[in-house]
């Protein structure tokens, strides 16, 4: 196989993972959230998950509200998108796959708030008194993560920096795992 098409085969199989790596994390957070889950883009997410979240969920129970079979099976899916990678580019597979297999899944639960984040306050200037179902969902995925810095930071004058504070952050956070 040339190199482009090794290219191409590497991009699509690292898209497909992270895009339902990323489903799977956006339900483990919603459900984490207590968001509501009759919303629809919760329905889209709870349709795709399911067939393989369901038999886990069966082995593996959850603990004190927390979806572990969630996280096993976004652990696992990561396991495999690295192997297969690296069986695509002839690297020895590492036995410590489980630690760069951590590092991804917390580098993109840092971008996947990175990016809430900053939807969330784009759509507040944008349309801040619209309550569409989009909304709604971005400010209960984001909410735990502002109100501890707005407790520090408070707002000022009806200007709430707190977004700024946490995408600063969260950008120091993935300058220090890279």
């Amino acid at each position: 196989m040339n190199n482009t098409a090794i290219q191409a085969l590497l991009f699509l199989i690292n898209s497909v993972f992270s895009l339902y790596i990323m489903a799977v994390m956006l339900r483990f957070l919603l459900q984490w959230a207590k968001a509501d889950f009759y919303n629809p883009f919760c329905q889209f997410l709870i349709k795709i998950t399911n067939p393989l979240l369901l038999p886990l969920r069966k082995i593996i129970p959850g603990w004190f509200g927390l979806d572990i079979s969630a996280l096993v099976l976004m652990l696992a899916l990561q396991i495999l998108n690295i192997v297969l990678i690296e069986l695509i580019v002839n690297i020895p597979i590492n036995a410590l796959i489980v630690v760069p297999a951590l590092l991804k899944l917390l580098y993109m639960l840092l971008n996947l708030y990175f990016y809430m984040i900053l939807a969330r306050a784009i759509l507040s200037w944008v349309n801040p008194y619209q309550n569409s179902p989009m909304q709604i969902l971005l400010v209960q995925l984001s909410e735990p993560v502002l109100m501890p810095i707005r407790r520090i930071i408070k707002p000022i004058h009806g200007f709430d920096l707190s977004p700024i504070a946490a995408m600063i952050l969260i950008q120091v956070l993935l300058i220090l795992l890279r």
